[in-house]
């Protein structure tokens, strides 16, 4: 990369192993330990095992090229840990995003910051991965023709406020001509616990993602009530055919662990999306802001059945404690696959 006054945001996505008996959440934070011996500026991404380093300032006292400090990194994650890593460097948050998008598990994508390279980089590759562009916007930018962020860059502003409106016309526009000036923080992380369901292949079927999704939202309740614990939001992660993903979270009205709540916020996160015949990879729930279900409160409601399905729910949590979590299951979910186990309860970092 040219420039040492340039931006090196890189960005490494850990391929952690699917074994049922492995603690992910502890591995992630042995890699992130990896992480911290390069640079203090990192954001970790637990939702996808990831993180955002930013190397703008370390890269004169480690001597070492972005893709010399990338090669190190993965060396470590996989002698130390044996995990594959993808890594992408770029000048922004968005660029190394959308290079790791696109590269292979094992392999370093470097983009030069220089204008030109990141134009040449950015211009043939597909709206869908800039940064708030989901299938919906996708799937209207491609009704106008607008299938690439170098026709998106070439559209004039007052035509795509026509289209998508002024605010998110003015921010794609920007992030299309490479824009943006995020930055990498490093943050406390917000203890939350998630699962997911990845396809045997892409699906197409609206009615296997809800199954998937009330699968996930029975799971995370169960484990909730479990831990004698509450969340106060939820997230849904959509990935898609060609890897790239969409990410979306609701704040609840209550923190709870009640399934039927999970659930129907589950699905109305998903209905938002407006997926359609979407070719889904994998979908995951993540149950955000958890705390101690004795410090929450319950709004009492004139349902009685509310009531019915919360005492079911305790009846049921026992059975499972004693027999299994799966010996008692909602009919639809009869015959439906087990959640895969990458779940993991994020502490604060």
């Amino acid at each position: 990369m040219n420039g040492s006054r340039a931006r090196c945001i890189m960005r490494i996505f850990f391929h952690v192993g699917q074994d049922q008996h492995l603690d992910q959440d502890e591995v992630f934070g042995q890699l992130l330990a990896l992480v911290e011996d390069f640079t203090p500026r990192y954001q970790a991404r637990p939702q996808d095992l990831s993180a955002d380093l930013d190397l703008s300032g370390a890269l004169g006292y480690l001597k070492r090229t972005p893709y010399e400090a990338g090669q190190v990194l993965a060396l470590r994650a996989l002698a130390l840990h044996g995990v594959v890593t993808t890594i992408a460097v770029g000048n922004s948050v968005m660029v190394a995003a959308m290079a790791a998008a696109v590269t292979a598990p094992g392999r370093i994508t470097v983009i030069d910051p220089d204008p030109a390279a990141v134009d040449a980089f950015l211009r043939p590759q597909p709206v869908a991965l800039l940064p708030g562009v989901g299938p919906a916007t996708a799937r209207t930018l491609k009704r106008f023709g607008i299938r690439t962020v170098g026709e998106l860059a070439d559209t004039p502003p007052a035509t795509l406020a026509r289209i998508l409106g002024a605010t998110p016309a003015r921010e794609l526009h920007a992030l299309a001509h490479g824009v943006d000036d995020r930055p990498v923080q490093r943050e406390a992380l917000i203890r939350t616990t998630s699962c997911s369901r990845r396809f045997p292949s892409d699906e197409l079927d609206p009615a296997a993602h809800h199954r998937a999704l009330l699968a996930l939202a029975d799971e995370l309740g169960l484990r909730l009530r479990a831990a004698q614990e509450v969340c106060k939001g939820l997230a849904i992660v959509v990935r898609y055919a060609d890897n790239s993903s969409t990410t979306r979270s609701k704040r609840l009205p209550e923190p709870t662990a009640h399934t039927t709540a999970l659930t129907h916020t589950a699905l109305d996160l998903y209905h938002a999306l407006g997926l359609q015949r979407a070719r889904v990879k994998s979908i995951a729930l993540r149950a955000d802001g958890l705390t101690a279900a004795e410090t929450a409160f319950h709004q009492l409601l004139l349902d009685p059945g509310d009531g019915k399905r919360r005492r079911i729910e305790v009846v049921t949590d026992a059975a499972r404690r004693k027999f299994g979590p799966h010996v008692l299951r909602p009919a639809v979910l009869a015959d439906a696959p087990t959640a895969d186990r990458r779940s993991a309860r994020r502490p604060a970092v």
